[in-house]
């Protein structure tokens, strides 16, 4: 049987010199119903790498015979065992939903990495403005997870009652607001617009569907008066 191809993406992220690795299952667990949290040997892609917040990588999905590249968070990566968790947001007939439920230990995956960087904004924002869903939920935990006490307010966009019940890396300066998604994104956008408050010296972080994020950006430009150097934001997924 020959090996899935990886089709014209891998030829430009082989172009781009993508370095590729392979993971190895530990095992996995549900964190909700729609949730799945699995765990990796990382193999020496740690050792080449420094963990930095919103780190991510490229894992090669099967689907028939050919391989999807997918983006997904490293979820508490241990350079020193060697090991990081990934989680799934689980969808109906996503063929990396359908990977990742039926994975064993032992199984592998191929990953790349192209493009992963992180950089604090300088000089130090007041405050941050955080603004996601599920599928950037593990980004959004690592950010938080090092603003060391400034202040954060959070919005996320859940579409099935246990989101709300995934654990947020939420500080006693963080400020967390859940929003259903309607109306394939307007109502965060409207949440967010309505928020009306000073956001004078802060930096937004921002991580939805591509629609929803663009929306969002001028949001943030047109309400807040945020200038675009104040604003990271990237489509993290297509409806």
């Amino acid at each position: 049987m020959s090996k899935p191809s990886r089709g014209f993406d891998g030829l430009v992220i082989k172009a781009w010199r993508g370095r590729d690795y392979q993971l190895t299952v530990r095992g996995s667990r549900f964190v909700t119903d729609h949730y799945l949290r699995v765990s990796f040997d990382t193999g020496t892609l740690l050792d080449d790498l420094p963990v930095h917040p919103t780190m991510w990588i490229r894992l090669w999905i099967p689907n028939g015979t050919k391989l999807q590249q997918r983006g997904f968070t490293l979820v508490d990566p241990n350079p020193r065992a060697r090991t990081t968790d990934i989680e799934f947001a689980l969808h109906d007939g996503c063929p990396a939903t359908e990977w990742a439920k039926a994975a064993r230990p032992g199984d592998t995956i191929d990953a790349t990495v192209l493009g992963t960087k992180f950089t604090w904004p300088k000089p130090d924002p007041s405050g941050y403005l955080v603004i996601g869903d599920t599928a950037s939920l593990p980004a959004i935990n690592s950010l938080l997870t090092g603003l060391d006490g400034t202040p954060a307010r959070v919005w996320l966009e859940w579409q099935h009652e246990d989101d709300q019940k995934l654990p947020v890396a939420a500080t006693p300066h963080t400020e967390v607001t859940w929003v259903r998604r309607t109306d394939a994104g307007a109502g965060l956008v409207q949440a967010v617009a309505e928020a009306a408050f000073d956001a004078t010296g802060q930096h937004a972080w921002v991580a939805c569907d591509t629609k929803t994020t663009r929306r969002l950006v001028g949001v943030l430009r047109d309400h807040y008066r945020l200038d675009r150097k104040a604003i990271t934001a990237m489509g993290y997924w297509r409806p």
